[in-house]
């Protein structure tokens, strides 16, 4: 009879868990989403930036006739790779016209803007990047700014992804280190470290961010910094209590009377063994990462813009919430609390997974 691994007859009981399970689906779309963002997004400008003032606050299925008019940036060779990672810089400055004016006469074409019936104006039509007119469509309508929400809301996962993943990777790192210092040495050195620990965990999370991004500045680099500086403590506290047990064992107490180095039995036999709680707090960390990025982009001390980060959105429309566009906050609203949800989803998923006892 072959034999299953732990780690196998975990994942058999993950898969059980339907809405753990439902929760991985999730965060997976949301991965594929952010990698492929810029191509997925109806507007693959950088940031979805396309301000269009003329239709700024329309309603979701929204589309609009644009005619192309020539910027000063004209057509550069862009790579795939290049639109994926930033986008399409833009080769013309989309113009929103009522298609039933339009008309062309010799070198000229005669227009009236979107929404200003009897204002006409005139384009020279070597001005314009392309005599074919374009039609955009706004699925989810467009913002105080004329942007295309969708475009916004699509972009928002890689930003809320990254500074999870970037934050996740540093309390890792930190939490990992310290937390292991202490349980296997003990002694003076895990007094320090629950010192430390202690301390850390009595300041708010918020605050501890604010007075790192006070210090250092604004921007999504500090934001991946400030983030992960408040959560190693979760990982250290967690990673500290699993060493002090595992190091009783029988397998650590004979590696040490061979006299191996302490490097080699933290790395080769302890630090494996820690990887099912590990992941567990990580997975939690992840969804606190996305709500401290987006509570902090409302407050504006987050992503700054035109970067489009939910929380930097909800900041930008929550007025209109009460003004009978309840979309322009409703969006990045459910964005957030979906994508927190699923990652709580999986990190209860492998709790349970995980548990020896099951």
């Amino acid at each position: 009879m072959e034999s299953i691994s732990e780690y196998q007859k975990a994942w058999q009981r993950f898969k059980r868990n339907q809405p753990a399970l439902l929760g991985l689906c999730f965060v997976a779309i949301t991965v594929f989403i952010a990698l492929f963002g810029y191509l997925l997004a109806p507007d693959n400008s950088p940031d979805a930036n396309a301000q269009i003032p003329e239709i700024a606050l329309q309603p979701p299925g929204f589309s609009v006739s644009i005619l192309p008019v020539k910027t000063t940036n004209q057509n550069l060779p862009v790579s795939w790779f290049s639109v994926l990672l930033n986008g399409r810089p833009l080769a013309y400055k989309p113009v929103p016209v009522q298609l039933s004016s339009l008309k062309i006469t010799g070198d000229s074409v005669r227009f009236q803007l979107f929404g200003k019936s009897g204002r006409w104006s005139t384009v020279p039509t070597p001005q314009l990047e392309s005599q074919e007119i374009r039609t955009r469509y706004f699925p989810l309508g467009t913002d105080k700014y004329g942007r295309c929400i969708l475009s916004r809301l699509i972009l928002g996962f890689r930003v809320s992804l990254l500074v999870g993943l970037i934050a996740v990777l540093i309390s890792l790192s930190l939490g990992l280190t310290i937390g292991a210092a202490g349980g296997y040495f003990g002694g003076r050195v895990d007094d320090l470290v629950m010192l430390l620990v202690n301390t850390v965990w009595s300041i708010p999370t918020l605050l501890l961010v604010f007075a790192v991004v006070l210090a250092l500045g604004r921007g999504i680099g500090i934001i991946f910094l400030a983030v992960g500086l408040t959560m190693w403590v979760d990982v250290a506290r967690v990673v500290r209590g699993q060493v002090l047990a595992i190091k009783q064992l029988a397998f650590v107490e004979a590696a040490q009377s061979m006299g191996l180095s302490h490097r080699r039995i933290l790395l080769r036999h302890i630090l494996p063994n820690l990887l099912g709680p590990v992941m567990v707090v990580a997975a939690g960390n992840f969804a606190t990462a996305i709500l401290v990025e987006s509570g902090l982009s409302y407050l504006g001390f987050g992503v700054q813009p035109p970067a489009p980060s939910w929380g930097t959105m909800l900041n930008e429309n929550y007025g209109y919430a009460l003004g009978g566009k309840p979309l322009l906050a409703l969006a990045p609203a459910l964005a957030i609390a979906f994508t927190v949800l699923a990652f709580n989803l999986v990190g209860n998923g492998l709790r349970d997974a995980l548990d020896v006892k099951n």
